[in-house]
C-alpha cells in the first residue's frame, strides 16, 4: 500500500462520526422535527394554551418578531369546540382556518413559518416515549406531575421541552389560573394574555376627574356655558370626557371636553318624559353625566360603568323610551348576554320568548316601572273589586310594553342572533355589557348602521363568564380601544340609588 493511498484512508477514518456523535445528532434532528429547537435563538418563544386561542382567533399575529408555539395537543383540543354553534366554536374554526393559511401547503409545520411582524409560527409536538430518554427536566417534571394523558401536562411537558433545548426565553401564554400555577410550581415562565387587558387603574378609580381654573374662568363657564383652557392644562382629557372645572375645594362645576377641545356646559332636561308612563329625574352628578351623554345626538357610542343599583340600566333604558317618543329614533332594542350566574337549572320550556324570559326579566322590570301609569299618591291602596268570572281577564291583562313590542317599537332579543344584522336608526341598550368576550363586543359595535346609537352598561366587577375578566371583557375592551373618538363618551357611576340596603351591600359585601 502507498503512503498516499495510506494517508487518504487515515482522513477518512478521522472525519467519521463516533456512536454517540451520531446519536446526538440523531437527537438533534429528531428535536427539530418535533419542532422543539427554534428557527433561531435572537427571539422569545411564546406558548399559546387553547384558550388563548379561544380567547383572540388573531393573536397568532400579535407577538411581533418573536416566535409562537401552538402544540399539537392544542389542535386536539380545539378540535373539540369546532362544532359548536356558539362563539366558542365559531373561534375554533377561525383558529383552524388561520393556521391553514399560514401553514398553506408547507409540509415543515415545525420548522416555524414567517409571519408578518418578523416572527415565526410553528407546530410543536411532544412525544413522551422518545422525549422521556432524553431529557432530564421532563423527567423532573413528570415526578411532580404523573398524569401524561391529562393535555394541560402535555402542553406544559412541551414548554418544558422549549425551555431545555433553547437559550431564548420560553414563556407559556395562558388565561387559566390553575395551569399558571402548575407551571410556576415546576418554574415554567408564564403569563396572561396581555394584549386586549387595560390598565388596572381604568377599572378601579370611578372618580370624576377634576381640572383646575380660576374663579374668573369658572364664572366666566357659568355665564357662557363654555371654556377654552391651554392644552396643557387638560393633556389628559379624552374628547367626550365629563370632568369638574374646579376654582379652590368647594367651587366646582361639571363639564364635558367637546370635540372641539372646548369645555361645554351638560344639557339635560330636569326629567326625562315618557308619555302615560313614570318620568325620570336624575338623582346624582353621574346620571346626569350620563343623561347628557344619552341625548346627544352627536355621540353614537355611550359606555357606563357602575355597581348593582346605581341606575345605570334604568336611565338608560329611560332615555331611549324619551327619545323613541320624540321620534328621535326608529325604535329601541334592548339585549343582554346569557351567561347565568352559579349553576344552570337546565333547559327551560315553551317556545323561544318562553325560554328567554328568565334571562330578560330585568329588562322587563324596568319597562315595567317607566312604561305603567304613575299612581295617584293622595288616593292610598286601591282594592280590586271584579267578579269571579273576569278575573281570568284581569290575570291576562296585556302589559303596557306589549303593544309598543308588536308594533316593533321596542324590541327585546338574545345577542346570540344580532351576527350579521344591519341595525339602522335605533337606540340599543346593551345591559350586562361585562360578560361580553373582545370579540363579541367588536360584532355588536360593527352591527349599528348609521343613525343608531349603541350604551354599553354594567359593572366589571360582575363576571360570571369565565373567558373574560375585569381587565379583558368587552365593555372595558371597547371603552379602551374607541376612547377619544369624537363619536364616543364614557360615564362611571359610583352613588347607589336603588336603596340604602342595597349601597350597603355592594361596598361592604
Amino acid at each position: 500500500m502507498s503512503s498516499s493511498t495510506q494517508s487518504s484512508t487515515a482522513t477518512e477514518k478521522s472525519v467519521q462520526p463516533t456512536k454517540s456523535e451520531s446519536s446526538a445528532n440523531g437527537t438533534t434532528r429528531r428535536l427539530q422535527e418535533f419542532g422543539i429547537k427554534a428557527p433561531n435563538q435572537t427571539a422569545k418563544n411564546f406558548v399559546l394554551d387553547t384558550n388563548v386561542l379561544l380567547h383572540d382567533p388573531g393573536c397568532i399575529g400579535r407577538f411581533a418578531d418573536n416566535h409562537v408555539c401552538i402544540p399539537s395537543d392544542v389542535l386536539s383540543e380545539l378540535d373539540k369546540f369546532k362544532n359548536e354553534q356558539t362563539e366558542r366554536g365559531a373561534n375554533a374554526r377561525k383558529v383552524h382556518r388561520r393556521l391553514s393559511e399560514i401553514f398553506g401547503t408547507s409540509t415543515e409545520v415545525t420548522q416555524g413559518v414567517e409571519t408578518e411582524g418578523g416572527g415565526t409560527v410553528r407546530m410543536v409536538i411532544y412525544d413522551p416515549t422518545f422525549c422521556m430518554e432524553n431529557s432530564e427536566m421532563l423527567a423532573q417534571f413528570l415526578r411532580v406531575f404523573p398524569d401524561k394523558e391529562l393535555v394541560d401536562h402535555r402542553i406544559l411537558a412541551a414548554t418544558v421541552l422549549l425551555s431545555e433545548h433553547n437559550s431564548s426565553p420560553v414563556v407559556l401564554v395562558t388565561k387559566d389560573i390553575n395551569m399558571q400555577l402548575k407551571a410556576r410550581a415546576v418554574h415554567i415562565k408564564c403569563q396572561d394574555y396581555l394584549n386586549d387587558k387595560v390598565d388596572p387603574s381604568e377599572v378601579s378609580n370611578y372618580e370624576m376627574r377634576c381640572v383646575e381654573v380660576d374663579a374668573a374662568e369658572l364664572q366666566r363657564f357659568a355665564s357662557a356655558g363654555h371654556l377654552e383652557i391651554e392644552h396643557e392644562r387638560r393633556v389628559d382629557v379624552v374628547l367626550n370626557q365629563y370632568v369638574l372645572l374646579q376654582a379652590g375645594e368647594k367651587q366646582t362645576i361639571p363639564a364635558r371636553l367637546d370635540s372641539e377641545g372646548v369645555f361645554v356646559r351638560l344639557q339635560i332636561p330636569d326629567v326625562l318624559r315618557i308619555p302615560d308612563g313614570h318620568h325620570l329625574k336624575p338623582l346624582n352628578l353621574g346620571q346626569k353625566c350620563l343623561i347628557d351623554a344619552l341625548l346627544n345626538p352627536d355621540i353614537s357610542l355611550v359606555t357606563c360603568y357602575g355597581q348593582a343599583g346605581t341606575g345605570k340600566t334604568l336611565v338608560a333604558v329611560a332615555a331611549g323610551l324619551s327619545e323613541m317618543f320624540s321620534r328621535q329614533y326608529n325604535g329601541v332594542t334592548i339585549s343582554r348576554p346569557i351567561v347565568a350566574m352559579g349553576d344552570s337549572i337546565g333547559f327551560l320550556p315553551g317556545d323561544l320568548e318562553d325560554k328567554m324570559r328568565p334571562w330578560l326579566q330585568p329588562i322587563y322590570d324596568a319597562l315595567e316601572l317607566l312604561l305603567s301609569p304613575p299612581a295617584n299618591p293622595n288616593q292610598g291602596p286601591r282594592r280590586k273589586q271584579v267578579k269571579k268570572d273576569s278575573a281570568s281577564k284581569q290575570d291576562n291583562a296585556a302589559k303596557p310594553w306589549e303593544a309598543l313590542i308588536e308594533q316593533g317599537l321596542i324590541e327585546i332579543e338574545a345577542l346570540c342572533y344580532i351576527r350579521g344584522r344591519s341595525i339602522p336608526n335605533r337606540f340599543f341598550v346593551l345591559d350586562e355589557a361585562q360578560q361580553l368576550t373582545p370579540l363579541e363586543a367588536k360584532t355588536i359595535v360593527t352591527r349599528m348602521s348609521r343613525g343608531s346609537k349603541l350604551i354599553m352598561v354594567g359593572d366589571p366587577a360582575q363576571i360570571d363568564n369565565p373567558y373574560v375578566d375585569s381587565r379583558s371583557n368587552g365593555l372595558v375592551y371597547t371603552r379602551n380601544r374607541l376612547k377619544g373618538q369624537p363619536f364616543t363618551a364614557h360615564v362611571s357611576l359610583s352613588r347607589g340609588e336603588r336603596s340604602p340596603l342595597a349601597e350597603a351591600g355592594a361596598q361592604l359585601m
